[in-house]
């Protein structure tokens, strides 16, 4: 796909919900970390939508159904209908659907929100590779997956019957921390086996196409934590995203990001959704500034001086870290200038 590298965040002089009309809004590590709401998530997004933008929820968790995950963001105050939530279960249902005879049988490593979303699409799901299965499909099954259920994936694909995966996240946010996602309990048949899934979630083009066949946006804003995947499906897509720093992505891993894992904007948190974006000017022989900071690339580290809000810091390390790296991305040293901003 030919189009120019990013080397700075963008700029907004208009709050990114007047900007944009529809939010595709990722869930574990934006909305909520281990199913309790994230600081400022839920006052952000119920602005949001009272100003006119559309909220929907884009998951590559496939544990849950849809109207599962509208109940529990409507428990948590943001209020939510199933229409609202797409999930990497729906696209990849959508995926066999498109491949497999209707009402074929297809295997299932995973929980029910996979289950439902297959019966949406007209198709049988089983619990075995005894049951003739027209194609097997993998998504998270939470902690308590029994370790059989990869075993019958892995007997049915050795037959040669086609695997689907509905994301390959290796990680997932919790309450306590960083957890296995579905992307490790794929490995897993991907050992056993030496097959390679068809995989639907973010970033690959099924889910964004899922989306947009839901959503109907037409000025969307993708906003994620994940460099990997929110961020790289944004890019993929070719609309504008906005990156928040409450989930797994850390300064650090921003500055050294590639031109596809760059986002539009960067912020700490929902609340950016409802402000306008400092703008980064200068150059790489001047040093690139945001508001009181100034940030260059040396030789051998990002140098940072000045002072003022941490997020303009960042958003001016961007800048220089971003045109120094090119489209390899930035190598430097980024702890001491990181250090200063306390991130």
């Amino acid at each position: 796909m030919s189009r120019s590298v990013r080397t700075s965040p963008e700029g907004s002089g208009r709050a990114l919900n007047e900007a944009y009309d529809t939010a595709l809004l990722d869930l574990d590590g934006v909305v909520y970390a281990g199913g309790n709401a994230i600081a400022h998530a839920v006052e952000s997004l119920g602005t949001a939508r009272d100003g006119g933008m559309r909220l929907a929820y884009v998951t590559n968790n496939a544990l849950r159904t849809p109207g599962t995950v509208a109940a529990h963001l409507t428990e948590l105050g943001i209020a939510t209908d199933a229409g609202d939530v797409i999930t990497s279960a729906q696209a990849v249902a959508r995926l066999i659907a498109e491949q497999v005879p209707s009402g074929a049988r297809v295997l299932v490593i995973g929980g029910e929100g996979l289950r439902v979303a297959l019966r949406e699409r007209g198709l049988e799901p089983v619990e075995s590779a005894e049951d003739d299965p027209a194609a097997v499909v993998q998504g998270f099954g939470g902690p308590e997956l029994p370790w059989g259920r990869f075993a019958e994936a892995s007997y049915a694909i050795a037959r040669g019957v086609p695997w689907y995966a509905s994301n390959t996240d290796l990680t997932i946010p919790g309450a306590r921390g960083i957890a296995p996602g579905n992307g490790a309990a794929v490995e897993v048949v991907r050992i056993a086996t030496g097959a390679e899934p068809q995989v639907a979630g973010k970033p690959l083009p099924p889910m964004h196409r899922e989306t947009i066949l839901r959503t109907g946006a037409q000025r969307p804003l993708v906003v994620g934590d994940r460099l990997d995947t929110d961020i790289e499906g944004a890019f993929n897509g070719e609309v504008d995203s906005l990156l928040v720093l409450t989930g797994v992505t850390d300064g650090a891993q921003l500055l050294a990001a590639p031109p596809q894992h760059r986002p539009t904007y960067v912020d700490a948190d929902l609340r950016g959704l409802l402000t306008g974006q400092s703008e980064v000017t200068g150059d790489a022989d001047d040093g690139f500034r945001c508001g009181g900071w100034t940030a260059t690339a040396g030789a051998e580290r990002l140098e940072l001086t000045g002072d003022g809000a941490e997020l303009d810091g960042l958003r001016a390390l961007c800048a220089a870290a971003w045109t120094a790296g090119g489209e390899q991305g930035c190598g430097l040293d980024s702890g001491k200038a990181l250090a200063r901003l306390g991130l």
